[in-house]
């Protein structure tokens, strides 16, 4: 591909780091979440949200679990600013949860954002000033000493309005770009921040390390992050937190890692929307947690209404493909998936106190308020006998043999294909019932008579073949088998019984029974039928007749 030449590595890989975080094999504990959907979110959406969106909004943030919340940059609109008033104003923040809100590092910003926040119980001011090469020489045309100035002044005029200002506040300072910032400067100018504001344990300061433009692989980030974690001042009072953007498709990774080597906070989004191509799906991230047994310390477990809510408020759409919360994560459309997902989900009936394994799952949708008829096996031209028999066996007690199963299977998959649709597991049903269950459109049998003899039983049956009624007399080694042969002789089409089954479609006494019938065709075609009845041997007959009228309809 031409013009790659004129590009470049943009990060800093750090010297002197250790890599302790290559040691660590997992998270095992939840960081402290802070959603930026109400201003990084909003700012990237095409049509930003009202105030009333940006209320809902809020509301579900709260009840997903988030204790920390950015919702806005109060000075950069009589929007925003009055979205955090409102908050305050109607008491609508709940006593554990914190807002957070951005400023620049300029007085006329700081003076406005604490205007915002002011008699608010708990809220974060977040100073940011950029730091990158790029940055200063293309944009701010400022050396190093200069841009140190810009955020220790800032940082002095947060704590001087801090104090004059009712409330209780927290800071918070971003180097900006800090993913291209030599790692010793963004260390030297973090640390001038902390001068300024002296953080203890009783009054921590977040330093964040936002990943503003993605530019290296994700385990350069980490070693930045473990740089900085080993080498700030008053290590002991900061949060040190992280803030990934997805440019090169690496933020969770780079959340991953980066907690892994030391970070304790993620600053992200739900469904990951925001500048570019977005922020951190926090969603993913969490759920990673969940699937390898950590409480993510969020509540995700109605994830289609979480969806359903996002993209009303942001006019977005959650990716069909996007992980654990897009429509089709857990759809299994290939047969030998299907086959797997639904053996692995009977050996699970026996094995329900075991850690979650079943095949192509890695997580139960269950758990996120997901139906499995409805997301998990899903049925079009390649699906396979495996998923068709469990969508008719768990959602509507049909338990097909496998034989039937896969004669069955092809039967949809041929009108999937021709029809170039998926079907529903609702048209399954319909299918099965309609052309395969108490078929009498040949031939029926309305009543039969049996008496038992020493070696077997005999049948006087009535049946009605092509508007003709004939009373017949068969023997054989049972009913069902008694009732074929004198349907043979009245049919004339030669075949031989070789498959009964039966069982009860619900508990109780006066349950339905199903029954399922094969007949081997003189050509050697195994033929199905199927019988529903509250009596078992009049669903047995119905069986046979059906699969008996299905030959005849093929001759």
């Amino acid at each position: 591909m031409k013009g790659f030449e004129k590009y470049t590595r943009q990060y800093f890989a750090p010297e002197g780091v250790s890599h302790r975080w290559l040691e660590r094999d997992h998270i095992d504990k939840a960081p402290i979440w802070c959603s930026v959907d109400l201003r990084d979110g909003n700012q990237s959406l095409v049509i930003p949200m009202s105030l009333e969106e940006k209320l809902e909004f809020f509301d579900l943030l709260v009840k997903t679990g988030f204790k920390e919340i950015e919702v806005g940059f109060p000075a950069a609109s009589e929007t925003e600013y009055e979205f955090c008033r409102t908050l305050i104003e109607r008491d609508l923040i709940p006593d554990d949860v914190t807002i957070q809100v951005l400023t620049q590092s300029r007085e006329h910003i700081i003076k406005k954002t604490f205007e915002a926040v002011s008699g608010c119980r708990n809220a974060i001011v977040h100073l940011y000033n950029s730091t990158s090469v790029a940055q200063r020489q293309q944009v701010f045309h400022k050396d190093k000493s200069e841009i140190i100035d810009i955020a220790v002044s800032g940082a002095k005029l947060c704590a001087q309005y801090r104090d004059a200002t009712p409330g209780r506040f927290r800071f918070e300072y971003s180097p900006e770009s800090f993913t291209g910032t030599e790692p010793d400067f963004a260390l030297e100018i973090c640390n001038a921040v902390n001068e300024v504001w002296k953080p203890t344990p009783e009054d921590k300061v977040i330093i964040n390390l936002p990943v503003t433009v993605s530019h290296s692989m994700p385990h350069i980030y980490a070693d930045q992050v473990e740089y900085m974690s080993d080498r700030l001042n008053y290590r002991d009072g900061i949060v040190l937190s992280l803030h990934p953007h997805n440019d090169r498709g690496c933020a969770v990774a780079d959340s991953e890692m980066g907690l892994l080597a030391g970070a304790e906070r993620i600053e992200g989004t739900l469904f990951g929307n925001g500048e570019r191509t977005g922020n951190v799906d926090i969603i993913t991230l969490a759920l990673n947690m969940f699937s390898q047994g950590v409480d993510p310390e969020l509540d995700f477990s109605n994830l289609p209404e979480i969806t359903k809510t996002y993209e009303k408020v942001t006019r977005m759409h959650v990716y069909e493909r996007q992980p654990y919360s897009g429509a089709l994560v857990f759809a299994a459309f290939s047969g030998s998936h299907q086959d797997a997902i639904a053996k692995g989900m009977h050996w699970r009936e026996g094995h329900m106190g075991d850690p979650w394994t079943v095949p192509y799952l890695p997580i139960d949708p269950k758990d996120l308020g997901r139906v499995y008829e409805a997301d998990v096996i899903r049925i079009n031209s390649q699906s396979g006998k495996g998923g068709i028999g469990y969508i008719l066996e768990t959602k509507y007690n049909l338990n097909l043999p496998a034989k039937m199963r896969e004669s069955f299977g092809y039967h949809i998959k041929s009108i999937s294909d021709r029809e170039h649709r998926e079907l529903a597991p609702r048209e399954l049903f319909e299918i099965f019932m309609d052309g395969y269950v108490n078929v009498k459109s040949v031939m029926n049998v309305p009543e039969a008579h049996y008496i038992q003899e020493p070696d077997g039983i005999t049948a006087t049956v009535t049946v009605l073949y092509r508007g003709v009624k004939q009373k017949v007399t068969a023997f054989g080694n049972g009913r069902l088998d008694a009732v074929s042969n004198a349907v043979k002789l009245v049919v004339n089409q030669p075949y031989t019984l070789e498959v009964y089954t039966q069982h009860a479609l619900e508990e109780g006494s006066t349950s339905k029974a199903a029954s399922y019938v094969g007949i081997r065709s003189r050509d050697g075609e195994l033929v199905w039928g199927a019988g529903i009845s509250r009596d078992i041997i009049v669903s047995s007959i119905k069986a046979l007749v059906s699969a008996v009228n299905r030959l005849l309809e093929k001759k």
